[in-house]
């Protein structure tokens, strides 16, 4: 594994909870089905009743879409300017010297999409919980309810790391380079277009592969796969570390998975496609294949 720091168990976590340089986050978002005829593929509902009901005791809540998201688009989840989300992380109390460490209930995307967003922003203290709250739980660790206490604020300094986060001119050029592979994260039925698309056209990125993330985690434990099994399915699909690889899948959210795990793979070249299906499959300017 790459980078052993970024990946957390619930016995490490255990051992740590407390330490003053300790900060602990749930990430959780819902995805509910929009009103009748609305053009939303979903209403992004932010985890804070689950996160009061129970969460890892002194945890903090991030509000993905509420305040680390851009306002200013109406895609949902995208990347907003580097200084909101300087104030954003400060206010939290992220900063340098801190150990932070993100979980999801349900699924770890939540956690892996704000653990690439903070390694896009050259912050590399930040651990994802393998299993997550789920894991947790299910261990009969000890929660607690109410709302979140908070941490001291603190100044967080971004070092941004260019080519993390690209957008659709960079997808179009990597479909005419053979040294790049485009991987959608969305499951195989999405990947043929056998199933409609709440995102718009069904179907994929021309000659992207297809490695689902939910593949790539036990569906019993919510905890990753084997780093081996991972591999396989990569190299299955073509995806080699001497390629450039950009990512995708709905909302830029579960293709962070992929990510995550190519990155603890060795992968050097990595980027998401921020805006992902929401904005191609809606695009139709945009190519885009079935089969």
């Amino acid at each position: 594994m790459r980078e052993p720091d970024a990946l957390i168990s619930t016995d490490a976590l255990a051992r740590i909870l407390g330490r003053p340089e300790v900060r602990v986050f749930d990430c959780t978002t819902y995805l509910e089905p929009p009103p009748p005829g609305s053009d939303d593929p979903y209403i992004a509902v932010p985890g804070d009743k689950s996160f009061a009901a129970a969460h890892v005791a002194g945890a903090g809540f991030l509000d993905l879409q509420g305040e680390f998201s851009d306002q200013a688009t109406r895609l949902r989840f995208t990347m907003p300017p580097v200084a909101q989300l300087e104030a954003a992380f400060g206010r939290h109390g992220i900063g340098d010297g801190t150990r932070v460490v993100l979980y999801s209930i349900g699924t770890m995307m939540w956690a892996t999409r704000f653990w690439w967003m903070l390694k896009a922003l050259g912050f590399d203290g930040a651990a994802v919980l393998d299993g997550g709250l789920d894991k947790w739980q299910a261990e009969g660790r000890p929660v607690e309810s109410g709302p979140a206490k908070g941490y001291p604020p603190a100044r967080f300094t971004a070092r941004p790391r260019p080519g993390r986060f690209v957008d659709k001119q960079a997808v179009l050029a990597g479909m005419e380079n053979a040294g790049t592979v485009i991987v959608n994260a969305l499951g195989s039925q999405f990947h043929k277009g056998l199933e409609p698309s709440r995102y718009g056209r069904p179907g994929r990125v021309p000659g992207s592969v297809n490695v689902p993330a939910a593949t790539l985690v036990d569906p019993q434990t919510k905890a990753f796969a084997p780093l081996a099994a991972a591999a396989a399915r990569f190299t299955a699909a073509g995806v080699t570390p001497d390629k450039h690889v950009i990512a995708y899948c709905g909302g830029g959210i579960s293709a962070t998975i992929d990510l995550f795990l190519l990155h603890q793979l060795g992968y050097d070249d990595l980027a998401l496609y921020d805006a992902s299906m929401g904005e191609w499959a809606k695009d139709t300017a945009l190519p885009i294949e079935q089969g």
